[in-house]
């Protein structure tokens, strides 16, 4: 049986990319159609990160209403019209990524991302940043069904499912994210994970208990390193 190459598992907004801008444009196109007030791109950092619905329902939250149901999922749908229409106006890699991928692909590590945003657009972000080939699996929020039932992040299913549909194996397996959601995942499936401290959080990711924290994607390699995770 061939040897097994370590995988990296990466979440997508917050952590490969910096997308508030995109997705925060596109929330306040909605929020405007619905007589409530922008939200500024400070204060909507923190509302990125867990999906669009999510992201509705927390920008209705900071204009004193609230939604679900059937309204929530109508207003899911024309968000990501918009969303997947203006997918990198403003979008870009965060510093090194390239770089790290290109280190680490050299070295003989496979990728993979797994993210609560939707399957589609996350295809479509990561072709227009031009990294897309570079994955062995992008999954998202409704990649995998289990019972009917969709599953993804905190669900530590949703991270195993993305190592075994990138032909990876749980123990030579690393997830790198930038939210509780991301260390509260890779904990719950047995990952290793390395937080990034850039991303999208109401706290300090620190404070989460990662295995490690970066402020850059140069220090990825050395942080990979330290987690001694493979022989």
């Amino acid at each position: 049986m061939p040897q097994t190459s370590p995988l990296l598992v990466f979440d997508l907004d917050g952590t490969l990319a910096e997308t508030a801008g995109d997705l925060v444009a596109t929330l306040n196109v909605i929020l405007a159609r619905e007589g409530l007030a922008p939200v500024a791109l400070a204060d909507a950092r923190k509302m990125v990160g867990a999906g669009a619905r999510a992201l509705i329902q927390r920008g209705f939250e900071a204009g004193g209403r609230s939604i679900e149901g059937a309204a929530l999922e109508n207003l899911f749908k024309d968000f990501l019209t918009y969303y997947e229409a203006h997918i990198a106006d403003e979008s870009t890699l965060f510093d090194g990524v390239v770089a790290a991928l290109d280190r680490f692909e050299a070295a003989g590590w496979d990728f993979a991302v797994c993210t609560n945003k939707v399957e589609h657009p996350s295809v479509r972000l990561l072709e227009a940043l031009g990294i897309r080939n570079r994955f062995r699996a992008i999954c998202g929020q409704d990649t995998f069904t289990v019972d009917g039932v969709a599953i993804s992040k905190p669900d530590p299913r949703a991270l195993l499912m993305t190592i075994e549909k990138a032909r990876g194996v749980p123990n030579c397996a690393i997830m790198v994210g930038d939210s509780r959601t991301d260390i509260d995942t890779a904990k719950a499936a047995g990952i290793p994970v390395v937080a990034v401290d850039f991303g999208y959080t109401d706290m300090p990711v620190a404070h989460f208990g990662p295995d490690s924290v970066i402020g850059h994607f140069d220090e990825l390699w050395d942080a990979v390193a330290q987690l001694k995770a493979f022989n």
